[in-house]
């Protein structure tokens, strides 16, 4: 994906202040061999990019000064209730160097497996995202996982999908943790239906006539 972005020639609250209200967003751009670049967007173009999976999880072509860098979004500051982007971090790409990034796993397959067509499980899809370690060329923009196989009561774990050429899991420690869960629904008990002709119980209502009658003798 390509975007624009321009040089930004003042810093500080005031002027990112009156950035926004020009309809600019402010941001900055670091990392590789150049040094940290302020530089601004439209903030228009950007809030209907950042709607869009690949612009989190890709590397990005940023134009800048009539050169193209590419990069990759890095942190994204929101207004605590406005439809505002207040600023932006981008990282400059080195296509030698290995980068960690988080990318989206979409599944497809889950209404034709066995776990959900025949035995009615509720599929939960623990993860979403993996992270994921790879060079800058090898970076996929999603991860497919392939559910049409899920049997009753399975889990997935990372080992069970095949990652993209070059790309590895980032473990942090949980070296093969569930993806995908398959359990069997919930089954409401009701209660069993009293036996017809069954003698009340003690001390129901059924014991009253007696209690009279025994009065009437007295």
């Amino acid at each position: 994906m390509k975007f624009v972005a321009y040089e930004r020639a003042k810093q500080g609250t005031g002027a990112s202040r009156r950035l926004r209200v020009s309809g600019k967003t402010p941001g900055i751009v670091y990392g590789g061999e150049a040094q940290p670049q302020l530089i601004e967007v439209d903030h228009n173009a950007l809030w209907h990019a950042l709607k869009k999976e690949a612009f989190h999880s890709s590397v990005l072509e940023m134009e800048l000064g009539g050169s193209t860098t590419k990069v990759l979004l890095r942190d994204v500051q929101y207004h605590p209730f406005r439809q505002l982007v207040q600023h932006i971090d981008f990282q400059r790409v080195d296509a030698k160097t290995r980068l960690h990034m988080k990318v989206p796993l979409h599944y497809k397959g889950e209404e034709e497996s066995d776990a959900v067509k025949l035995d009615h499980n509720l599929v939960t899809h623990v993860m979403t995202e993996l992270e994921v370690s790879c060079l800058p060329t090898d970076l996929p923009e999603f991860i497919e996982v392939d559910l049409s196989n899920l049997k009753k009561q399975a889990t997935l774990h990372v080992s069970d999908i095949k990652l993209p050429k070059g790309v590895k899991f980032v473990s942090h420690g949980k070296l093969n943790p569930v993806i995908v869960s398959a359990v069997p629904p919930l089954v409401s008990e009701e209660p069993a239906p009293a036996a017809e002709g069954a003698a009340p119980a003690e001390g129901a209502a059924g014991a009253k006539p007696a209690a009279k009658a025994a009065k009437g003798k007295k």
